[in-house]
């Protein structure tokens, strides 16, 4: 294994270098970087290493804002539902909310830019008809209708920033003082953002790489009035609203936005939402100003002789990694935390960059490195789910964060990630740049496309959520598989088509999500594509509720291709009678115990030739079906498992009528992989567990061997048996 240094980026903080020297020769770190809360000693910016330092541009610097607190960033909040028993009701705006962090805004006319609504029926009442008691936060409605819900849609100030907020909570910052944050947008901050820069880069001219821990506009993060977090999504653009910005997105779309267009009857715009129209103009609108603003920023510290790398996680509104204005920012690199395969993904795929770097877990917080708790069980799961996905695509680098002060305390640790910075340095030793060997072209189906390049299905980073979990697992799977992937939108396929070097469609979610499609599949047109696609030959795959709209008799609209329907209680009076298994099938030859996660209910066979492959309940949870030239392929639910995973991949290429082509670069056993570099004339075989293992082995010209394998263990071979160096 290599014991060459570079590849790793160590934190570090004061009275701390001794130690950061020791874990600099261990983790043959050439980096160090400071963290949240923490400094660097100059004797560390002196160690023969670049020095990372986090500058947060616009946070951080009370003295300035405490005179502007007018052009903090804002955002559209909305009260609970508030039910009337009589014509005048009263609503607390601020009841459910954390006040330290909040604040209301009654500088931008309130009757202009809020919205109280009638969520019995949906009417927004008139301005007449309520009014403000400023003093204790309080909006009256005086004619409201008795037994009618009534919500109020507000603008607020963010005057503590979120993630500094998490961050004091967390680690107990006591007396610590509350970082206010501010908004680009606004003419003093603009200013003092760009006057700042430049006089940060003149006084630390020994920082190589600047890292952007933060840009502009934070993902949408509110407290509830108990400082717990009240709403997370680590896609909302809730937090960049303020009413300039919504006066020059009037001036230059033609049309207003309105507190619901934000508020969105309480569901903030989640991904998880089929997005409006109008919210997609102002996602792209934003993006395009983060993108300017930011690329000022990032020309500053290029003047200087620096490099300009982005945090993927705070901030980062606006950005947009796979968006259109990304390439025109130029960032040297991207960090990103990593959470699993998915999140890794997410960061070694970005374009336009040189370098991307992967900040693992856990993170060096007291709530992992305390007595009696073993933080290498959590670095062991995490490194072997990333693994399998930098054996696809690697990341460039890789890091850890926090108080390494707290890491030091447990040696089993520090030895642990000796041994994985090794393993991190040998892969790319072996893989040289090279692309792996890929069997199939698949593609992710859903509203956002290529925006959500790895990730959709995502609630927070990489965070479990029982109602996402069982299609999380779909990417988690792909993240480490033998395949290429894309992900593809429905417009894209209404004006475009498919591409036909595709050989496999996934459509997955409950139905009327974002990720399913919702209403989309009432466009007739969409729905002849994919038909016509699939008759000719197309693969298709659909994971619990796809393509599902109630229209036309029909629940699932291509229910024709997947040979399967959901009973939704319309036609309990039909009786279903297809249930029959089929004895065997290339998709269950593994005999591998599948898990559903969460499952769909109800889902039962159209037709006598469907190929039903699990069928328990009284309900079908997995079936094949020929359509055409084509085939289909229809699961319940499918979170990760390694099970899971080669059920997917055996019906990938089941569906795409590639059987024949499975055991190329192939382990019989599902939890070993074999990775292959054609290039480099070399494949890895990998144990993804912590058991010894033992599989057979398939090359890519299907010859076999076994190969026994320690717990984690890869053994690399060269394509003509031998062992590789």
């Amino acid at each position: 294994m290599s014991r060459q240094r570079g590849r790793v980026t160590l934190p570090s903080e004061e009275g701390f270098v001794r130690e950061t020297k020791e874990l600099m020769e261990r983790w043959g770190a050439d980096a160090i970087r400071d963290s949240d809360g923490t400094k660097l000693d100059a004797a560390v910016k002196a160690l023969p290493a670049k020095i990372y330092t986090a500058y947060f541009p616009s946070r951080g610097h009370n003295e300035f804002i405490e005179q502007h607190r007018e052009e903090c960033p804002q955002i559209y909040l909305m009260t609970e539902f508030v039910l009337a028993q009589s014509v005048t009701l009263e609503i607390e705006l601020l009841r459910t909310y954390y006040r330290e962090q909040l604040d209301v805004d009654y500088l931008h006319d309130p009757h202009r830019y809020w919205q109280v609504i009638d969520r019995t029926t949906g009417e927004v009442l008139p301005p007449s008809d309520w009014r403000i008691r400023q003093q204790d936060d309080t909006v009256i409605i005086d004619n409201a209708v008795p037994w009618h819900e009534y919500t109020v849609s507000f603008l607020a100030y963010i005057q503590w920033d979120p993630v500094q907020m998490y961050n004091h909570i967390t680690n107990d910052w006591g007396d610590k003082p509350h970082e206010i944050p501010f908004d680009v947008k606004q003419p003093h901050s603009n200013a003092f953002i760009y006057k700042a820069m430049k006089q940060w880069l003149r006084d630390n001219p020994e920082v190589d790489v600047v890292r952007f821990t933060t840009l502009f506009y934070q993902f949408t993060l509110v407290f509830n009035e108990l400082a717990k977090e009240k709403f997370v999504d680590w896609f909302g653009y809730g937090a960049s609203v303020s009413v300039a910005m919504l006066e020059d997105f009037s001036r230059e779309k033609g049309y207003a936005l309105t507190a619901e267009d934000f508020v969105d009857q309480g569901y903030y715009n989640s991904s998880f939402r089929v997005p409006s129209p109008a919210y997609l103009d102002y996602v792209d609108f934003v993006s395009r100003f983060v993108a300017a603003e930011t690329k000022k920023l990032v020309d500053l510290v290029h003047d200087s002789g620096k490099e300009a790398m982005m945090f993927l996680g705070d901030q980062w509104i606006g950005t947009e990694p796979y968006g259109p204005y990304f390439g025109s920012i130029g960032f040297d690199a991207v960090v990103g935390s990593v959470g699993d395969g998915t999140t890794l993904r997410m960061i070694s795929d970005i374009p336009h960059v040189k370098y991307t770097e992967g900040r693992f877990l856990p993170y060096f917080f007291p709530d992992v490195f305390h007595e009696g708790n073993d933080p290498v069980v959590e670095a062991n799961r995490n490194w072997l789910a990333a693994r399998r996905a930098i054996l696809r695509k690697p990341i460039d680098r890789m890091g850890y964060g926090g108080y390494p002060s707290l890491a030091y305390k447990f040696p089993k640790f520090v030895d642990y990630v000796e041994q994985i910075t090794d393993e991190f340095r040998d892969i790319h030793d072996h893989i040289g740049g090279a692309s792996p060997y890929s069997g199939l072209k698949v593609a992710i189906l859903n509203c956002w496309g290529a925006l959500r390049t790895w990730q959709a299905f995502t609630v927070a980073h990489s965070l479990y959520s029982k109602q996402a979990y069982s299609y999380y697992g779909i990417l988690e799977a792909l993240s480490g598989m033998s395949v290429d992937v894309v992900f593809l939108s429905f417009d894209e396929v209404l004006e475009q088509g498919i591409d036909p070097s595709i050989d496999v469609v996934i459509n997955a979610g409950d139905a009327y999500t974002a990720f399913s499609g919702g209403e989309v599949w009432k466009n007739a047109q969409l729905v002849e594509r994919l038909r016509r696609w699939v008759y000719a030959g197309g693969g298709l795959i659909g994971v619990g509720e796809p393509s599902a709209v109630q229209h036309q008799g029909r629940f699932f609209q291509l229910a024709d291709c997947f040979g399967v329907d959901k009973e939704r209680g319309f036609s309990v009076s039909t009786d279903k009678y297809f249930n029959q298994k089929a004895e065997a099938h290339f998709i269950t030859a593994d005999d591998t115990a599948f898990d559903f996660g969460e499952t769909t209910n109800h889902v039962y066979a159209l037709y006598e030739r469907v190929e039903i492959l699990e069928y328990s309940n009284g309900e079908v949870h997995l079936a094949a079906n020929r359509s055409g030239a084509g085939r289909a392929v229809y699961i319940a639910g499918l979170p990760y498992s390694p099970g899971n995973a080669r059920l997917l991949l055996r019906s990938l290429y089941f569906a795409a009528g590639k059987e024949a082509e499975l055991k190329r670069w192939y382990a019989d056993n599902v939890d070993c992989a074999v990775h292959a570099y054609p290039e480099r004339g070399v494949y890895a075989v990998v144990n993804n567990t912590n058991d010894p293992q033992s599989t057979v082995v398939y090359d890519g010209e299907g010859r076999t061997s076994v190969v026994e394998l320690g717990p984690s263990e890869i053994v690399w071979k060269e394509t003509d048996g031998g062992a590789a160096s």
